[in-house]
């Protein structure tokens, strides 16, 4: 339970993301600094929190990314930099909590990940995670009643591919940090997973900024082939918020649950209490945005999407 309750506030700090993600679309914000800001932001706050408190850590945690930078940078690409460059533009078609909401596909996600690295799920646990994949369905049928089909699909398919990049960096990380566990626990994919195994990695923070590092080769490549428009006044405040808020706490709190679990089950739960998101950038879109509540469509879908994690939590029997 205090897994749960560490990505549940996790959630509630994301959830801060789709809300202001949405306000800077509005009023008019390119994606690109949406997206890219957050993380310059959140390397300044994580290195002068480092130097100023921890610098034994901050020098630990640079002597970690450049003896392995090609992994962090390829970490960081996927789990920080692809992930979140995906949400920011679905942010400029879709409103903040059905993105919230398809985001949750990110369940569905997670057992193939852990498959992929040769993890065991539970078997009726993934069958579960069909009612979360219903829900978020009927969301976007409703939005598909209101907005144009165009709109539906930039909207939600770089939702979709966010949501398989964000646990796939996330597990590179989790698989670098943990001991082995069988004669054939490096083979395979495994088998290109330095193992990283220092004090450094457990904590939170220090795998924040290496990511965050790693990423940022990433928001270059963007950046150059975009050529967006200087970001306003506006934008470079709501990206700290977003930074402070959704990169450091809540991605730091998240990490931290993450790294408390030792089973695939585990791993599983701590990523499923996200769909909490979707109450809170609802509550939140409404409340500062003055957002329109969902119709009885979208309402079934938000039930379906909450009573997905009700039932995989139980499956997964977590106490």
């Amino acid at each position: 339970m205090k897994q749960i309750f560490f990505g549940v506030l996790a959630a509630l700090f994301f959830s801060s993301t789709f809300v202001l993600n949405r306000a800077m679309s509005l009023d008019g914000g390119h994606w690109v600094w949406s997206a890219s800001l957050r993380y310059f932001w959140m390397l300044i706050l994580l290195l002068a929190g480092f130097a100023l408190f921890r610098p034994a850590m901050l020098r630990e945690s640079m002597r970690l990314f450049f003896r392995h930078w090609i992994f962090w940078t390829l970490a960081g690409s996927i789990g920080f930099g692809a992930f979140y460059a995906l949400l920011t533009f679905s942010a400029s078609y879709t409103p903040g909590w059905v993105v919230a909401t398809t985001w949750q596909s990110t369940i569905l996600a997670t057992p193939l990940v852990l498959l992929l690295f040769g993890r065991p799920v539970p078997l009726r646990a993934v069958l579960l995670t069909g009612v979360v994949f219903a829900g978020v369905v009927l969301v976007n049928m409703e939005q598909s009643q209101i907005r144009p089909w165009q709109d539906i699909l930039l909207g939600a398919l770089p939702v979709f591919a966010a949501a398989i990049a964000y646990p796939l960096g996330n597990q590179l990380v989790w698989e670098a940090s943990q001991k082995k566990d069988g004669a054939n626990s490096r083979s395979g994919l495994l088998g290109r997973v330095p193992e990283i195994r220092t004090p450094a990695m457990g904590n939170a923070f220090c795998k924040v900024l290496l990511m965050s590092l790693g990423s940022v080769p990433l928001w270059g490549v963007l950046i150059a082939v975009t050529a967006p428009p200087a970001p306003s006044p506006g934008q470079l405040v709501n990206t700290f918020l977003v930074a402070l808020l959704s990169g450091v706490a809540a991605t730091s709190l998240f990490l931290y649950a993450r790294n408390m679990a030792r089973t695939a089950a585990q791993i599983s739960a701590v990523d499923c209490t996200q769909s909490m998101e979707v109450i809170f950038s609802l509550a939140g879109e409404t409340v500062l945005l003055n957002g329109l509540l969902p119709g009885p469509l979208g309402w079934a879908g938000l039930g379906l999407t909450m009573a997905g994690l009700m039932l995989y939590l139980r499956v997964q029997n977590v106490r």
